[in-house]
C-alpha cells in the first residue's frame, strides 16, 4: 500500500487509487477507483512479490527481474533518470542479477538478490541507501552491510528508514533514525527488524502485516501461576481459619528457606496455620508461585509481618511498594508503626515525610493521639531535626 494507491497479488498484480503520477500503472493519470490489472510488461508474467513507495511501485517476476512504474521524482525507479513511468518497466540496470525480494520507502528503494546481495536506489537525504552520503542515486547501487549473507530487507512508504537482517541474526539500520541520519548500515541489538522500524523509525510503524495469532504455549513461569491451589496436582495442604490452600512441597522448598527446612522431614500432607490469616497466607504462597503479591494495602500490612517472620526480603520490598499506596491522613500514623515494627526502613522514611507534609491534619487523627510514646517521642525528635516545626 502507497499513500494514495494500493497494490494487491494474486497471481497476477491489481492496482487502484490515486493516479496522478501513474502509479496504477495503467498508462495515464486517471484516477482508479476499482481493482485493475496491471499489464504492459508484465502480462505474460509470474509475478512473486511487490512493493509500494509513497507514489510508486515494485513488481519481481519469477526469473528475478524487477519492473517498475509511477512517481520518479527521486530516482527511486532506478531506471538512470527522474521522470515518471506510467506503465511498468524492467530495470536494465539489474541485468543478470536474480532479485528474490524489494522493499520500498517513502522515495527510496531496496532488493535483495539471490546471492544475499543488497541493492538501493532513489532519494538519500537521510543516508537511507546506506552508501555513506546523501546523494540520490537513480540506477541500483550495492550496499555493503557485512560478509555475512542478507536473508530479509526492510522498508515502510511512511518512513526514510532501511534495514536489513543477516544470515547469523545480526540487524543492521541505516537512513532516519529519531531525526537524525545514519548514512552506513549500523549493528543494532535488536533480533528482527520489525523493532527497527518501531523503535527507530519516525513515525513508529510496522513495515510488514505481523501475525496476531495467539500463542497457546505456556513458559515455565506461566505454567506455575497455573498450579497453583490447584487440588489435582497438589501434594500439600495448608489449613488455614478452616480453609484448605493447595501447594507442592518441591516448589516451596525451591523457593523458600523456611520450607526447605520446615518440609525436610515432615511427611505430612495437610499443615495447619493459625499465626496469620487465610487472605495473607495464602498471599503469601501465591507470591512463591507468580513472584507477585495481590493483596489490597490494608491487608499488605499483615503479609509484611508474615516477610519479616520468614525473613522474606524481595517479598518485604514488594509488601512495602503495596502499602504505600494506601497511605492517606487518617492511617499514616499507623502505617509509620507499623514499618517501624517490622523494621522496613524505605516504607518508614515514606510515612515519616508523609506526616510532614499532611502534618496538620495528621496531628489531629485519632491515631496520632493514640501513638505509642517512644514512637511519638522520636517522631517529634525528628520532626524538630527537619524544620518541621518552624513557624
Amino acid at each position: 500500500m502507497g499513500v494514495v494507491h494500493i497494490l494487491s497479488l494474486q497471481q497476477q498484480v491489481f492496482a487502484w487509487g490515486y493516479n496522478n503520477s501513474g502509479q496504477v500503472g495503467s498508462g495515464s493519470t486517471v484516477n482508479q477507483p476499482i481493482p485493475r490489472r496491471v499489464t504492459g510488461c508484465l502480462q505474460n508474467k509470474v509475478v512473486v512479490t511487490i512493493a509500494c513507495g509513497q507514489m510508486c511501485c515494485m513488481a519481481v517476476v519469477d526469473s528475478g527481474e524487477v519492473y517498475v512504474w509511477g512517481y520518479n521524482g527521486n530516482g527511486q525507479l532506478g531506471l538512470g533518470n527522474s521522470g515518471n513511468q506510467p506503465t511498468p518497466c524492467r530495470v536494465a540496470a539489474l541485468q543478470g542479477i536474480r532479485v528474490q525480494r524489494v522493499a520500498c520507502g517513502y522515495a527510496h528503494t531496496l532488493v535483495l538478490t539471490d546471492e544475499g546481495q543488497v541493492y538501493a536506489w532513489g532519494a538519500n537525504s537521510y543516508g537511507q541507501l546506506g552508501t555513506g552520503n546523501k546523494s540520490n542515486q537513480s540506477y541500483p547501487t550495492p550496499v555493503t552491510v557485512e560478509k555475512d549473507r542478507i536473508i530479509e530487507i526492510a522498508a515502510c512508504h511512511s518512513t526514510h528508514t532501511s534495514a536489513a537482517k543477516t544470515q547469523g541474526g545480526h540487524v543492521y539500520m541505516w537512513g532516519q533514525c529519531r531525526g537524525q541520519s545514519v548514512i552506513l548500515p549500523h549493528l543494532t541489538h535488536f533480533s528482527c527488524t520489525d523493532d527497527v522500524f518501531a523503535c527507530f523509525a519516525t513515525p513508529a510503524v510496522t513495515w510488514r502485516l505481523l501475525s496476531v495469532e495467539p500463542d497457546d504455549h505456556l513458559t515455565v513461569a506461566e505454567s506455575l501461576k497455573r498450579e497453583f491451589d490447584n487440588p489435582d496436582t497438589a501434594d500439600l495442604k495448608f489449613l488455614v481459619d478452616g480453609k484448605y490452600i493447595y501447594a507442592h512441597k518441591v516448589l516451596l522448598k525451591i523457593r523458600c528457606e523456611h520450607f526447605r527446612s520446615s518440609l525436610e522431614d515432615n511427611e505430612d500432607d495437610i499443615v495447619e496455620m493459625s499465626e496469620f490469616s487465610y487472605p495473607v497466607y495464602r498471599a503469601f504462597l501465591e507470591y512463591l508461585y507468580t513472584d507477585s503479591i495481590s493483596l489490597s494495602p490494608e491487608e499488605a500490612v499483615g503479609l509484611l509481618d508474615l516477610a519479616t517472620f520468614y525473613r522474606e526480603n524481595r517479598l518485604k520490598k514488594l509488601c512495602q511498594q503495596t502499602i504505600k499506596q494506601g497511605i492517606c491522613e487518617e492511617n499514616a500514623i499507623a502505617l509509620l508503626s507499623a514499618a517501624v515494627k517490622y523494621d522496613a526502613q524505605d516504607l518508614e522514611e515514606f510515612c515519616f515525610r508523609f506526616c510532614i507534609n499532611h502534618l496538620t491534619v495528621v496531628t489531629q487523627t485519632s491515631g496520632f493521639a493514640e501513638m505509642d510514646h517512644d514512637l511519638l517521642k522520636n517522631f517529634i525528635s525528628k520532626a524538630s531535626r527537619v524544620g518541621a516545626f518552624k513557624n
